[in-house]
């Protein structure tokens, strides 16, 4: 249930409706976010993130979480028309992820709404939301972002719908898409909005992508342009789709230099302007110490518990960005190739407002990030890294240039332990074994690997080879299945080491790009001579601006241009699901 301090009121929290806006003494409002969550006040939901980075600006801010969008739209209307712009995101994850599953079956919950209940949000919910507001408010501008418009920005396949759609500003009506971390080209619009600058004459921030009508728009001092296939030609040709992608990636995981992608789109022109530079240390301790609850809106108060918060409520992000780009995942498309990292002073701070909280009973569930163990992981010569286009740090090898040395890692996690009120500090995201596996005759590495495995475990250790056949391995990019298995010894060793009896829970895809039935009869013998009975495992699910959903849908590799194998059909993927459960009666034979 909602746990709430009694040193919070209602004004402590975003205005969520009109009568908490009024109490401020707000007659007029100068953003309105609309997102597709319920309302909770804690860094890792980026739409309390967004609000309080505007707050702290000082302008007046109110959220409306999940909106009713099929009556008569008074959710929409009830804060009348915002100064300077309506903000829309369709929550955490992508909508269409969080409905269905691999299988295209309608989920029975959801983990960002009171008591999991699904159907509190639309398909598709960030055109849902835009256009509903572009019709009612037609001369307000909308700013779409978070995920589901991030890897939507270009020409994608959806996998729901089984087409190829245009990048999301076409079908959602919406004046502007900020992609990525939204943080840093949004405070830039702000600060030009302040000054009276007009909405539609700004075509210059960093991650940000617009619709042009006219080629003289395009045209821009700071950076290259670099015209890639337009819609059309995606629509008739595959491999002109699958040859976009590339560039697509190389120009998104670039630390600067990067070029200005148009596409053009019927009779119009999408520009996507080169992200930002990594944000820096001091950016992110800012961003991390505003005046946060950490807490859902009190409106929840008697409703069911929010299963989302509840699983990262007592824990804490350290680090930004993933440097694996894993084939099927998001994250580096997302949130950026480079680790960005908070300061001890500012993770220490927030320790303490976790002690503090009156739920709290001294376990610190989660250290960590997209890959937990990153935390201020960077290049030795950043000029190296200014000249890499590639994808991965870590594919085929480890990058020479990255320094992965583990070192203030472990000192973390021995100072955040010892904090008052704290009993355990746990790591409860997954960890990259490859980041340590391949230098443990270093003594930094082995006291992180120990350290971790004895102190920081709840029971469990969750990593991820994701298959065990290394020609699936390679078009993942991931690591050969020999250095999971080395892991394993390892933590086996420093278990019985330290006579404790922990769990290594691996997770494992099937149906992935490049995967054969025989690929999936080589993980059950594997699975089974390592005594792994598997629990978390799933079927690959195409999400959009992936290597893999790229070559699930082309069945060609962007980078080879060579042929892949995907297993499609429903009948396919059932039977490689079936390899996973080598140990029951039924799928023995």
């Amino acid at each position: 249930m909602f746990v709430k301090d009694d040193i919070y009121t209602s004004a402590s929290w975003l205005p969520v409706t009109k009568k908490e806006a009024n109490a401020r003494g707000w007659n007029e409002l100068d953003v309105i976010l609309i997102t597709g969550d319920a309302y909770v006040d804690h860094p890792a939901f980026g739409s309390a993130v967004i609000g309080r980075v505007l707050e702290s600006m000082g302008l007046k801010v109110a959220i409306v979480p999940q909106p009713n969008w099929k009556d008569d739209l008074r959710d929409f209307k009830k804060f009348g028309k915002p100064r300077l712009f309506f903000g829309v995101t369709s929550g955490s994850m992508d909508s269409m992820v969080n409905h269905y599953t691999a299988n295209k079956r309608l989920r029975s919950n959801d983990a960002y709404t009171p008591g999991g209940k699904a159907g509190f949000r639309p398909d598709y919910a960030t055109i849902t939301y835009s256009k509903i507001l572009k019709n009612i408010f037609p001369d307000v501008p909308v700013i779409i972002g978070g995920v589901e418009a991030s890897l939507r920005r270009l020409t994608h396949y959806d996998y729901w719908s089984d087409i190829l759609r245009p990048g999301i500003l076409i079908d959602s009506m919406a004046d502007l898409l900020i992609y990525g971390m939204g943080e840093k080209p949004l405070i830039e619009l702000v600060k030009l909005l302040i000054k009276g600058v007009d909405f539609n004459t700004i075509k210059s921030i960093p991650q940000t992508v617009f619709v042009s009508n006219e080629n003289s728009l395009i045209d821009s001092k700071s950076w290259k342009n670099k015209e890639i296939y337009s819609h059309e030609d995606c629509l008739i040709d595959k491999v002109k789709y699958a040859k976009n992608f590339k560039i697509i990636e190389e120009e998104s995981t670039k630390y600067i230099s990067s070029s200005r992608i148009i596409q053009k789109t019927g009779l119009s022109y999408l520009v996507i302007n080169p992200p930002y530079e990594p944000i820096s240390e001091k950016e992110l301790d800012t961003i991390y110490n505003l005046p946060y609850t950490r807490l859902p809106h009190p409106k929840y108060a008697k409703k069911k518990s929010i299963p989302a918060y509840e699983m990262i409520k007592h824990s804490i992000t350290i680090h930004r960005g993933c440097f694996g780009a894993c084939s099927f995942c998001t994250i580096s498309a997302h949130q950026g190739k480079f680790i960005s990292s908070r300061s001890e002073k500012s993770i220490f701070r927030e320790v303490d407002q976790i002690a503090n909280m009156p739920d709290f009973k001294g376990y610190i569930s989660d250290i960590g990030g997209p890959s937990a163990n990153m935390y201020q992981m960077r290049g030795r010569d950043t000029e190296q890294c200014k000249k890499c286009k590639k994808a991965s740090c870590l594919h085929p090898d480890v990058c020479l240039n990255l320094n992965t040395n583990p070192k203030m890692l472990t000192k973390l996690y021995k100072e955040i332990a010892r904090k008052e009120k704290v009993k355990k500090v746990f790591v409860g995201s997954g960890i990259r074994y490859d980041l340590f596996m391949h230098k443990l005759s270093d003594s930094d590495y082995y006291q992180y690997v120990e350290e971790l495995i004895a102190n920081h475990v709840s029971g469990r250790l969750k990593v991820a080879p994701e298959h065990t056949s290394n020609d699936v391995l390679k078009i993942m990019r991931k690591p050969d299945f020999k250095v999971f298995k080395e892991f394993n010894k390892i933590f086996n060793k420093i278990n019985n080491k330290h006579n404790i009896n922990q769990q290594l829970i691996p997770y494992f895809i099937s149906s992935h790009p490049g995967c054969s039935n025989g690929n999936m009869a080589e993980l059950a013998t594997e699975t089974k001579m390592l005594n792994f009975k598997l629990e978390q495992v799933q079927g690959f699910t195409p999400t959009p601006m992936t290597l893999a959903t790229v070559m699930y849908y082309s069945e060609i590799n962007p980078y080879t241009l060579e042929k892949v194998f995907v297993p499609k059909s429903k009948k396919d993927k059932l039977s490689q699901q079936k390899f996973f459960f080598w140990y029951k009666k039924e799928f023995r034979k």
